[in-house]
């Protein structure tokens, strides 16, 4: 039996795309995810999702890592899992869909995904370090050059620490370019790997940089692209946050179970 997939990708963040409606796709075979996603027996992905009906919303979108492991949030991955939900005439132009951190509405604008994100209460300092959840646990820590910075050897330390090795951590390296914009580079768990994007990692890291003065919207500059955050900066932390940026078709194939 072979499996019809897409493949999607957002700011280089890619993921092998699968229109699971009918629920044939084998969802709890973790080792054939994992080969689905390794780049160089498989098809290569950061990650694969299903979009699968759900009767009180638009779609629900369901996230694995590159390991096979069911996944947190994903941005970057539910903005192509939009874009492919119209592509498959699932919605138009809006959407109200499920994903692991619950309900997400989010519009098409022409080549832009406008994801609205959950509302994140409390940033946690560590040191001059800061971690937060904004669908998925991201370290975020500020730094001069980021271009230079070895992200695989400095995430990876910071992720298997004592404190993370358990339930892991993204872990974001954060430079600021100006009043407005920032550069982020993303190590994921999961992928163990740096990613060239990461949707809930941008996410985080223009949150703490509104916290540190910036003001809203705030451009961010990724290996893979650009995005922008806008966000509403509250008490209690911050509220009306939207993930924007583009979600693009690469190719599509089929593989045998």
């Amino acid at each position: 039996m072979a499996i019809s997939f897409y493949k999607y990708q957002g700011t280089g963040n890619d993921f092998v795309m699968v229109d699971n409606r009918k629920l044939a796709f084998p969802a709890s075979d973790e080792s054939f995810i994992k080969r689905l996603c390794d780049r160089r027996i498989g098809i290569g992905a950061d990650g694969l999702i299903l979009l699968q009906d759900h009767a009180d919303y638009d779609f629900e979108m369901v996230y694995f890592n590159a390991d096979g492991r069911l996944g947190s949030m994903c941005g970057n991955g539910a903005r192509c899992t939009v874009r492919f939900a119209r592509a498959l005439g699932v919605i138009e132009d809006v959407a109200c869909f499920l994903a692991a951190d619950g309900e997400h509405q989010a519009s098409v604008e022409r080549d832009l995904i406008q994801l609205k994100m959950n509302e994140v209460k409390g940033v946690e300092q560590i040191g001059e370090d800061y971690f937060l959840n904004t669908g998925s646990p991201h370290y975020i820590r500020f730094v001069d050059d980021v271009e230079n910075l070895d992200v695989y050897e400095e995430g990876r330390a910071i992720r298997y620490n004592d404190r993370f090795k358990a339930e892991g951590t993204n872990v974001n390296f954060v430079q600021r370019l100006s009043d407005s914009e920032v550069f982020v580079r993303t190590y994921e768990r999961g992928v163990e790997d740096e990613t060239l994007s990461c949707g809930t990692g941008v996410t985080a890291a223009a949150l703490v940089a509104g916290m540190l003065g910036m003001q809203s919207p705030i451009k961010v500059k990724t290996l893979g692209g650009n995005l922008e955050v806008a966000f509403e900066q509250v008490d209690e932390g911050f509220k009306s946050i939207y993930l924007i940026g583009p979600a693009k078709q690469v190719f599509t194939g089929s593989v045998s179970l």
